[in-house]
């Protein structure tokens, strides 16, 4: 069955639903939804979302503190359009109903955070993209011109390639015309037309054992693009925040914000050690990359499994009216955050690479957008500053939207796109086999591709990964196609990208940390 639209959208976080209420003034929408239309990356986010608002803080001091943390790798253009431009992006958002603390006297209550000279992070207690992915929801439900496709899975994006044309590696030629869709009530592949496509589609955390992400964050957008030969960038910047809950078997991994230690919290060992002093003059207040390879190190160093965040000295019932929801959760596991100290460990949170995009948003492939945490702007370079990725993603759609209004009258369907051909194909004889491969992927990535890196351990992940990939293609090619399937194929992908950019390079900066090369280069080009 084949669809049309105007505008087809992958994922629907703050990137996919913003770019959405936009687009629905223009044309029809189709926004495609793994799941559920409130799962996503966004909906986990607690922190909250950067934004200058208030004196003494200004534009240079977000620019400087956002550089910084990037660690010599950010792109300044991309970091002076998404800082001076996050006001007028925050009044949308407020527009649409999102309501973030205020003080008595009626001002917002900004938090700051690891890495940031100023307060000025806005937030909703401590469920701040919950609130938003819920305002965003209720907008969209008002939308005639946006259809919502929930459990719809996106197989591959649509090129030249699927009209039997050669399409060379990262030519710039490249074409989008949609996406092969999994209706995975039905198991039905219907094709989606659309003049202009944008993936929203989160992060990869499920390529790790442990992540904050939700089970669905596999990497989708960025594979389907690798293997359409477009363009990927800075996969080796797997951030760990240094603080996910001490919790054996959860997934995914419960976040305690870096907005506590902002608050007054503290990092100490399991002897009750005060211990960032050490490694950086910020304390716990230092950029995530700092901190959680301390928190590695520390660990190691002891062979304990945890450190410890104390929240204790601070004032008990501030402590719950600010951070309700990590109060609640902790107290499920007995744990008083008010008189007990937490159990923290650094765990897979945030990918600061993907589709490489321009400063409009646009894809090395023409007629394909990418927003969010799927896309490369090069705002958050080497690592990422606390909450700059909501209003990121959030800006990024809107200058995707604006440049997509340049082209879309010149754009007509592509009529000549087959149907799916699913031909001599049959329902795989064994799941676990699939289950089984991607325990294996996100065993190799845990185990040799995490905080601290080596040539050793990423030439023998690379090596465990070749298996895998070719045992993977082979299933693939002769089985019925399935989310799990494809989701298996997408995290080899990652893993591969993450492990080959890593191989290439040569220093440590930022999130990636080599032994064999514990230097930064000087200069970097």
């Amino acid at each position: 069955m084949t669809r049309k639209f105007d505008f087809l959208v992958i994922g629907s976080g703050i990137a996919g639903i913003s770019f959405a209420l936009k687009a629905a003034k223009f044309g029809k929408v189709a926004l495609l939804c793994k799941t559920t239309l409130n799962e996503s990356n966004t909906s986990y986010a607690q922190g909250g979302i950067a934004s200058v608002t208030y004196t003494p803080d200004n534009f240079d001091k977000h620019i400087e503190d956002t550089l910084i943390s990037g660690d010599g790798h950010c792109n300044l253009e991309t970091v002076e359009k998404v800082v001076r431009n996050a006001p007028e992006q925050i009044k949308e958002l407020l527009g649409w109903g999102v309501d973030f603390d205020k003080d008595e006297n009626g001002l917002f209550d900004l938090h700051r955070e690891g890495g940031h000279s100023e307060h000025r992070i806005l937030h909703h207690k401590d469920n701040t993209g919950f609130e938003i992915q819920e305002s965003l929801i209720r907008q969209v439900k008002t939308h005639s011109e946006i259809e919502v496709f929930e459990y719809y899975f996106a197989i591959e994006i649509l090129t030249q390639h699927h009209l039997g044309q050669v399409v060379t590696h990262h030519s710039s030629d490249i074409e989008c015309y949609g996406a092969y869709v999994l209706d995975q009530n039905t198991n039905n592949i219907h094709t989606f037309l659309a003049k202009i496509t944008l993936l929203a589609t989160g992060g990869i955390g499920s390529v790790y054992s442990t992540t904050t992400n939700p089970e669905i964050a596999t990497g989708d957008g960025i594979a389907m693009v690798h293997r359409a030969r477009g363009k990927i960038k800075d996969m080796e910047f797997i951030q760990f925040h240094p603080t996910a809950l001490y919790h054996q078997g959860e997934r995914p991994t419960f976040l305690i914000t870096e907005a506590i230690r902002g608050y007054g919290a503290v990092l100490m060992t399991q002897d009750g050690k005060q211990f960032m002093h050490k490694y950086d003059e910020r304390g716990s207040l230092a950029p995530r990359d700092i901190v959680a390879r301390a928190i590695d190190n520390e660990m190691k160093l002891r062979g304990h499994d945890f450190v410890y965040l104390d929240v204790t000295r601070m004032n008990a019932e501030e402590t719950k009216v600010h951070f309700p929801n990590i109060y609640k959760k902790c107290l499920d596991y007995g744990i008083d955050i008010t008189k007990d100290f937490i159990p923290v460990v650094p765990t897979q949170h945030y990918l600061c690479g993907g589709i490489m995009v321009d400063i409009n948003g646009q894809s090395s492939i023409k007629r394909l957008y990418a927003a969010g945490e799927c896309s490369c702007t090069g705002l958050h370079g080497a690592n990422r500053l606390a909450s700059n990725s909501l209003i990121e993603a959030i800006v990024y759609a809107d200058a995707a939207l604006k440049d997509a209004m340049r082209i879309i009258d010149k754009i007509t369907f592509n009529e000549y796109i087959p149907d799916w051909n699913d031909e001599g194909t049959s329902l795989p004889e064994e799941m676990v086999l699939i289950t089984q491969s991607f325990r294996e992927v996100e065993q190799i990535m845990s185990t040799y591709v995490g905080i601290v890196r080596s040539n050793l351990r990423l030439k023998r992940a690379i090596h465990r990964l070749e298996i895998l990939y070719r045992e993977t293609e082979n299933l693939f090619e002769k089985s019925v196609v399935s989310r799990e399937i494809c989701e298996l194929r997408n995290v080899i992908s990652i893993a591969y990208l993450i492990i080959k950019q890593a191989l290439l390079r040569k220093e440590s900066r930022g999130l990636h940390y080599t032994v064999d090369y514990p230097e930064r280069m000087k200069n970097e080009h």
